[in-house]
């Protein structure tokens, strides 16, 4: 018999304690954790930008900084100086001889709380305004929560893109 794929996170069926109408985000996250852990890269290509896209390393980044950032605005809390310092940094390698699991292993710290914080999310809140950043812009609860998951997916998108050119390279 031959290895059948897994089901991708969304076929699975529901997700315990998650509410109903968060499903669909929170699927999408786990989704963006598992492929991300199905790959692989040397650190020596980890900041790379081939064509001049934006290397692993800043999507990795990226996506831990962003889940952070609007899971915060969700709360109806401001960013912190130290999520602001993170900002600014996402493009550069937070520590020397940096790797890739060392950044999915952020990316994986931020999705738990993210899963965690939706697991706690009172549905009925779901249509109350949020104010997003310094400029207070208008969102909705869910709307945050929506735009978090498609965000990842968008950027986990890009990067799997990008390492499988980096690894042909190497071929």
């Amino acid at each position: 018999m031959q290895n059948q794929p897994k089901a991708e996170v969304w076929l699975r069926g529901p997700l315990p304690e998650i509410p109903a109408l968060l499903q669909p985000a929170a699927h999408a996250l786990l989704q963006a954790l598992e492929e991300l852990q199905a790959i692989t890269l040397p650190p020596h290509l980890l900041w790379e930008k081939p064509s001049g896209v934006a290397s692993v390393g800043f999507h990795l980044q990226h996506l831990a900084g962003v889940l952070d950032r609007l899971f915060t605005y969700a709360r109806e809390e401001q960013l912190s100086e130290e999520q602001l310092l993170y900002l600014r940094s996402e493009e550069t390698s937070p520590i020397e001889n940096c790797t890739y699991e060392y950044l999915l292993g952020l990316f994986e710290k931020q999705i738990n709380s993210a899963i965690e914080q939706i697991k706690n999310t009172d549905a009925s809140s779901l249509t109350d305004v949020r104010l997003v950043g310094r400029a207070k812009i208008p969102s909705t609860h869910l709307g945050l929560l929506f735009h978090a998951a498609e965000h990842t997916q968008r950027h986990v998108g890009q990067l799997l893109v990008t390492a499988r050119i980096l690894n042909s390279q190497l071929e």
